[in-house]
């Protein structure tokens, strides 16, 4: 498999994630991808440290929220880390979710709206334009102009914008207005393909060609010679990820009864103790087959081609079960 990129969610370690982004870089990866879900980890933090301890891959965020940082706090940010790695960097950027959202006073109104409005005022600040002004009841600067480092050339970062999408409407979005679409995992590969149909009728509105927006999913990986304890932890995250983020139940077309089954025997978010545990049973495990490449290393990238199949540019391979060199290795291009 030749175009693939290796992304980290709360695992492993943070010197352990910077290691193993050197070897992805000397295997021959096309790039590297740093998520920040629930309050585990700060994505920006790992990402530089990538930065200044690469020196060819490509690496981004997938991804972080467009509610918790202001655009102007990402336009620096992601100037500052174009310094580090000039022209490697990709700012993944997603409509957060709740209830993690509301538990920080964070009222999520018409996120596709805030969504156009924020990459808008982001594209213009990295841009340098001076003295930028928007006004909308989402998103609100006033006479902004990005600085640079002193000494530093005034030279536009050379940063793409990436939009983390699961609903149709934000789909289209992406068509429209990003770079890269980051499509997300723990979706089966029929998802795939009508999402990049999406992609298509939103590019089509607004006159670009689909082939300009970079398409890639996350897709994680349980690799295990155990396929009884490969599906195991599949079950497992695909259990949290529907009785906690909502937006992934919509996107399966999950049933609501059988959902809300789920989300009481798992005790919410935060789960009770056990409460995962509890919940695997009521998810049957052909969905879980859907939906993640789990099983050997030789059914792994099986599963994964399926993905890569329905179209996609590029893979982006969330290693679930520990063995992260075996991972780095087998998939390596």
């Amino acid at each position: 498999m030749r175009n693939i990129g290796f992304g980290f969610l709360d695992r492993p370690s943070v010197p352990e994630q910077l290691r193993l982004a050197q070897k992805a870089e000397a295997l021959g990866y096309d790039s590297l991808w740093v998520t920040e879900t629930r309050l585990a980890r700060d994505a920006i933090s790992i990402l530089g440290a990538m930065a200044a301890t690469t020196t060819r891959i490509r690496l981004g965020t997938a991804i972080v929220n467009s509610w918790t940082r202001g655009p102007a706090l990402m336009a620096v940010t992601f100037a500052t880390l174009d310094n580090l790695a000039p022209g490697r960097m990709c700012a993944g950027l997603g409509a957060y979710w709740d209830p993690l959202a509301w538990k920080q006073g964070i009222e999520r109104r018409r996120p596709v709206a805030q969504m156009r409005d924020y990459i808008g005022v982001l594209r213009r600040l990295l841009a340098l334009e001076e003295g930028v002004t928007f006004e909308s009841d989402l998103v609100q600067v006033r006479d902004l102009t990005l600085d640079l480092g002193y000494g530093d050339e005034r030279t536009p970062p050379r940063v793409k914008i990436g939009i983390g999408a699961t609903g149709p409407r934000m789909m289209e979005l992406t068509g429209e207005i990003a770079d890269v679409a980051l499509l997300n995992g723990i979706l089966p590969p029929s998802y795939t393909r009508t999402a990049l149909e999406r992609i298509a009728i939103g590019a089509a509105r607004a006159g670009r060609n689909p082939d300009d927006v970079e398409k890639l999913q996350l897709v994680n990986v349980s690799m295990n010679a155990d396929r009884e304890k490969a599906r195991y932890d599949a079950k497992r995250l695909v259990t949290q990820y529907l009785g906690q983020q909502p937006h992934f139940a919509r996107a399966l077309a999950y049933p609501e009864d059988g959902l809300a089954e789920l989300i009481a025997a798992m005790g919410g978010w935060p789960p009770r103790p056990g409460g995962v545990e509890a919940a695997m049973p009521l998810v049957d495990d052909a969905l879980v087959d859907e939906v993640i490449a789990h099983g050997t290393p030789q059914e792994c990238v099986a599963r994964a081609r399926q993905w890569m199949d329905a179209g996609l540019d590029q893979l982006v391979l969330i290693p679930l079960s520990r063995n992260y060199d075996e991972i780095l290795e087998i998939f390596a291009p």
